[in-house]
């Protein structure tokens, strides 16, 4: 078996102590290939984590199309490129009129900041409302952001309501319609705030299916009125589809899913299956507006290269109508895992969309949240070949989110690991 603890030895020299690593056991990985990755031992995982390489590890036609590409051409943004172009229009066609034009960078938190500033620019406020256990990015404005209900804000300009969620409601014993209303009137106390305070609101950002948030099952017209809410206040829009979005949820963007219309859509990790490839999407006012403002530019986006990748991930999505089968295998998984409430005290709720799913562990004496068995059960079915993690505001939310390639027969092979690690657990 590989001894890691030399190679973890050298790391904390080289990254400094303190860089983040999955399990207990850390994973010395050496090569992927389709849903699978490998360990230098030779030993094969089921990836059902990394939504980066969204049509698969080491997939052909990325590869040969990155390689192509950076054998022919690989330069700045400050030359005319056709297929720069053509992979910018080909992106915003996918979602409704509003968005026109896109700004290319190199990850979800450039992107964001991108999102961000256009908006304040766009509106002539700085306010921006998000939820309170939410995550953006790292960068200083947008890791202002992340899960303001444990880490006090700093931002004067930032504010946080809570979440929408069904599971672990506001207030008890409301009906659906007015557990919606009391989160809305939380948004509203926040546009509210920043309107006192003289910051005005610039934008809503949000996760359209609120991954980092748990999954959660949002009360019914939630998110299309909060749209109007925040419009309404004369702030925008923003959708961070950096995890949702590429037919991640069965549909293109997660905001098909949880129903409202947004005035700039934010897109990342999938879009290169390993190249860094982000966008920020807007109308053409909305982009030339922020254009005119910063002249900005971003030596490695807008390139040859990642318009040659970023066609290639469009192309296999299609080609092998991957929504079909992630809402197919997603939809299966899903029931298959909600069944199993019934046989273990542990798993309180079973929510997500498409291939995106988690199951939230619970202790069976009051519900409580229980994040200690998460950890246990992810590291236990990484022992058994299958890679997962933890999320949700109090750590206890198992999640699943493999390649969209992931079939049946995966899903099959990890519903055995899955009873067999709750099993061992809970003797």
């Amino acid at each position: 078996m590989n001894d890691t603890t030399d190679l973890l030895a050298r790391r904390n020299a080289a990254l400094g102590a303190g860089a983040p690593l999955f399990y207990e056991v850390p994973l010395h990985i050496v090569r992927g290939e389709g849903v699978y990755l490998f360990d230098a031992d030779g030993r094969r995982y089921v990836d059902m984590y990394n939504n980066v390489p969204c049509v698969g590890h080491a997939n052909p036609h990325v590869v040969e199309a990155m390689a192509r590409q950076q054998a022919t051409l690989n330069v700045h943004s400050r030359y005319l490129h056709e297929g720069v172009i053509a992979f910018a229009e080909r992106l915003a066609a996918l979602h409704g009129p509003q968005i026109e034009s896109v700004i290319l960078s190199c990850s979800g938190t450039e992107a964001n900041e991108v999102a961000l500033r256009m908006a304040r620019f766009a509106t002539g406020k700085r306010g921006i409302v998000c939820t309170n256990a939410t995550y953006h990015g790292n960068s200083e404005l947008v890791g202002s952001l992340t899960r303001l209900s444990q880490f006090p804000a700093t931002n004067p300009a930032v504010r946080a309501f809570r979440f929408p969620e069904k599971y672990r409601p506001v207030a008890p014993n409301l009906s659906e319609s007015a557990l919606c209303d009391a989160y809305l009137a939380q948004l509203s106390e926040a546009i509210a705030s920043l309107e006192a305070d003289g910051e005005g609101i610039a934008a809503l950002i949000v996760c359209s299916i609120f991954a980092n948030e748990g999954l959660p099952d949002v009360p019914g017209g939630f998110m299309p009125r909060a749209a109007a809410i925040v419009r309404e206040a004369g702030g925008l829009v923003i959708a961070d589809e950096v995890q949702a979005g590429y037919a991640r949820t069965g549909s293109w963007w997660g905001y098909e899913v949880t129903g409202f219309i947004p005035d700039i859509v934010v897109t990342g990790k999938p879009m290169g299956n390993g190249l860094p490839l982000a966008a920020t999407a807007a109308s053409r006012a909305l982009i030339e507006t922020f254009r005119a403002n910063t002249r900005y530019f971003n030596t490695f986006a807008s390139s040859p290269l990642q318009a040659a990748v970023g066609m290639a991930v469009l192309d296999e999505i299609e080609r092998r109508d991957l929504r079909s089968n992630v809402a197919s295998v997603g939809a299966a998984l899903k029931a298959s895992l909600s069944q199993r409430k019934g046989t273990s005290d542990a798993i309180g709720d079973v929510r997500g969309h498409g291939l995106f799913v988690g199951v939230e562990l619970v202790q069976p004496a009051d519900r409580s949240p229980d994040m200690d068995l998460a950890k246990r059960v992810i590291n236990r079915l990484k022992d058994k070949g299958f890679l997962t993690s933890n999320a949700g505001i109090f750590g206890n939310v198992v999640k699943i989110r493999p390649p969209l390639i992931f079939s049946h027969e995966n899903a099959a092979e990890f519903l055995m690991a899955w009873d067999e690690t709750i099993a061992e657990l809970a003797a």
